[in-house]
C-alpha cells in the first residue's frame, strides 16, 4: 500500500539523575562524596533510505519512545546512555510539527540523518557540588527530560521529470517503457492511483529518474478526483512533461486546462521547464494537425507501443536537463 501522509508521536528519552553518595571504605569513616551524573537520554533519529518508497511501516507505529537514560552510581560511575530510534523514511519525506506547522527536516538526500527529538540531558552527582565550604553536599542534579512532539510526516515523490495528463493518456505506458518500472496499466481512467518511479538509462552511466503521476482532471486543484494528493508529488520534479493524446480534438484547451489546475494548486509549478508530446501517434489521427504545432511547449509525437518518437524525447529530455 502507497502511504504518503502519517501523524506520529515522537518522545527522546530522560536524562538520568545524578546520584548522592559517599566512600565507604576500610579505615576513612569519612569519605567525600563519590556520586556519579545520570546518562543522557536516547535522541530520535530519522534517517532517508533510497530502499524504502512508501510511509506505512510509519503509519502503524504511531509512537515512537527512546529509552531513559540510567541513573548515576557510587564510585562516580557515569549511567548508562538511553539508546536511540532510528526512523527510516523515504527520500523526499517532509517533517512538520503538528501544532505550528513549521518544517523540521526536509530529507532530500540519500541517508540524510537528522534528530527530530533530542534526549534528555543526564544530572550532575553529588560528586560535582563539593567545595572547600561544603565537603558533603547530599544533593544531586535531577535528569533533564528528552524533547517531545506530534510530528506530521508528508511524502511528495523526488524526481527529475513528471508525467502530467489526463487520466489514460498513456503515461504508464510511456514509464513501462523506458524504464523496469511495473505500473498497472489498462484501457480505462485513474488506472494509476499511486506514482511510480522509474530510472530511464540513455548514456553510459547516464540517468534520469521519472515518476509517473496519477492523472488529473478538471477541478483537481480544488481536490476533485484526488488531486491533492496526486499534485503534491509534483513539486519536487525538475521538468514536467505533460502528455495528451493524438486523438485529442481540442489539445490546447487540454493544456490550459491541465496548466490552470497545477497554477491553481501552486502557481510556482508553472515555473519550472514544460515540454508536451503527442501520444498513441500509432493510432489513426490526424498527426499533421495545426493546433498541436501552435503549441510552443509541443515538442514531438511519440508512441510506446511502435516507440516511435522515443529517442528523440529522451534526447530532448537529457538535454534540458543539463540545463536546469
Amino acid at each position: 500500500m502507497f502511504i504518503d501522509y502519517t501523524v506520529i508521536e515522537l518522545q527522546a528519552g530522560n536524562g538520568g539523575s545524578g546520584c548522592i553518595s559517599f566512600r565507604r571504605e576500610k579505615y576513612i569513616p569519612k569519605g567525600g562524596p563519590d556520586g556519579g551524573n545520570g546518562g543522557k537520554g536516547g535522541s530520535v533519529c530519522v534517517i532517508a533510505d533510497k530502499n524504502i518508497h512508501t510511509l506505512q511501516d510509519v503509519r502503524y507505529n504511531r509512537i515512537y519512545k527512546a529509552k531513559n537514560g540510567q541513573q548515576g552510581s557510587s564510585n562516580s560511575k557515569t549511567g548508562k546512555d538511553g539508546d536511540d530510534i532510528i526512523i527510516r523514511v523515504p527520500v523526499g519525506t517532509i517533517i512538520k510539527n503538528n501544532k505550528t506547522k513549521e518544517v523540521v527536516a526536509d530529507f532530500t538526500d540519500e541517508d540524510q540523518n537528522e534528530i527530530i527529538c533530542s534526549g534528555g540531558i543526564g544530572g550532575r552527582g553529588n560528586i560535582n557540588y563539593k567545595s572547600p565550604t561544603r565537603q558533603s553536599p547530599r544533593f544531586a542534579q535531577k535528569g533533564i527530560d528528552g524533547q517531545r512532539g506530534v510530528f506530521e510526516l508528508e511524502l511528495k515523490v523526488l524526481a527529475d521529470v513528471g508525467l502530467v495528463g489526463l487520466p489514460n493518456a498513456g503515461k504508464s505506458t510511456l514509464l513501462s517503457v523506458l524504464s523496469k518500472a511495473r505500473p498497472k496499466i489498462a484501457d480505462y481512467p485513474f488506472t494509476t492511483l499511486n506514482p511510480h518511479l522509474g530510472i530511464i538509462k540513455y548514456e553510459e552511466f547516464k540517468s534520469f529518474i521519472m515518476a509517473d503521476i496519477p492523472g488529473l482532471i478538471e477541478g483537481a486543484s480544488s481536490g476533485k478526483g484526488l488531486g491533492h494528493k496526486f499534485l503534491k508529488h509534483i513539486e519536487r520534479n525538475r521538468l514536467l512533461l505533460f502528455m495528451i493524446e493524438s486523438s485529442d480534438p481540442n489539445p490546447m484547451e487540454t493544456f490550459e486546462t491541465l496548466k490552470n489546475e497545477l497554477s491553481s494548486f501552486n502557481k510556482s509549478l508553472l515555473l519550472k521547464p514544460v515540454m508536451l508530446v503527442r501520444t498513441k501517434s500509432d493510432l489513426d489521427c490526424d498527426i499533421n494537425n495545426s493546433s498541436w504545432t501552435s503549441i510552443p511547449e509541443y515538442l514531438t509525437d511519440i508512441s510506446s507501443v511502435t516507440n516511435f518518437g522515443i529517442k528523440t524525447l529522451i534526447e530532448a529530455i537529457a538535454k534540458k536537463l543539463s540545463t536546469i
